[in-house]
């Protein structure tokens, strides 16, 4: 998936209501930022950090400026933003590229399912159990190599996990696939210190049958992929 416009270089000064960023460009202009992601951002929301900001000029916008990427101090990208893991997998199921799901030739997103749900991508084929496939973007680290889900408590990732594990019951393939969007980690584990209550709900899916997938990525200024499996050590 490659971003629609090149993204620019700025200086992350603060980040505030969860979906706003101000921010300083090169030439020492300050703006203000969509910030599309939900979460605590642990460890990636502190002043001074060098940041990647995508331009638009849509009109229906009112901020010019989404807060895409966090470049760390050693030359490492995280992606911040929560909408771009969906669609760079689906580049990547549509392709045949995600191992374990190659098989499945018909992806198709947001399909309503659950109670009042909808799952991120149904996959069909011929011959072959439906797919349910719920993905959820990975971007804490707080041990080096390290890459941990959620950063912060997540009923609604508990509820999706109920729900995978009732597709399964109904004779359906259910997959909880973590897309670690950085490119500093080659370990997964859950944060189960953080959320107790998701860790216990996936143990629980796990068990009635739900598999988990930990991909990585591929992440620069100019887009973002879907890399190879990860390891999960939890």
């Amino acid at each position: 998936m490659r971003f629609e416009t090149p993204l620019i270089p700025a200086v992350l000064i603060r980040r505030y209501k969860r979906f706003l960023a101000d921010c300083r460009l090169e030439d020492g202009r300050e703006v203000t930022a969509h910030c599309a992601n939900p979460g605590s951002m642990m460890g990636l929301a502190e002043p001074g950090m060098r940041i990647w900001l995508e331009p638009n000029d849509d009109l229906k916008k009112k901020l010019k400026y989404g807060w895409r990427l966090v470049e760390h101090a050693d030359g490492h990208f995280t992606g911040v933003d929560t909408s771009v893991p969906n669609r760079a997998l689906r580049a990547a199921l549509e392709a045949g590229e995600v191992a374990g799901l190659a098989a499945y030739k018909t992806v198709r997103p947001e399909v309503k399912y659950g109670e009042k749900s909808r799952v991120d991508f149904l996959l069909q084929q011929d011959g072959l159990p439906d797919c349910y496939v719920e993905v959820k973007s990975v971007t804490l680290s707080r041990e080096p190599g390290l890459a941990e889900f959620p950063d912060s408590v997540t009923a609604r990732g508990t509820k999706h996990l109920g729900e995978l594990a009732n597709m399964v019951a109904q004779g359906h393939r259910a997959v909880m696939l973590y897309l670690v969007q950085r490119t500093d980690c080659d370990r997964f584990r859950l944060a189960a210190d953080i959320d107790p209550a998701y860790a216990a709900a996936f143990a629980r899916a796990q068990a009635a049958g739900v598999e988990r997938l930990v991909l990585g990525t591929r992440i620069t200024p100019q887009g973002v992929e879907a890399g190879a499996a990860i390891a999960a050590v939890g």
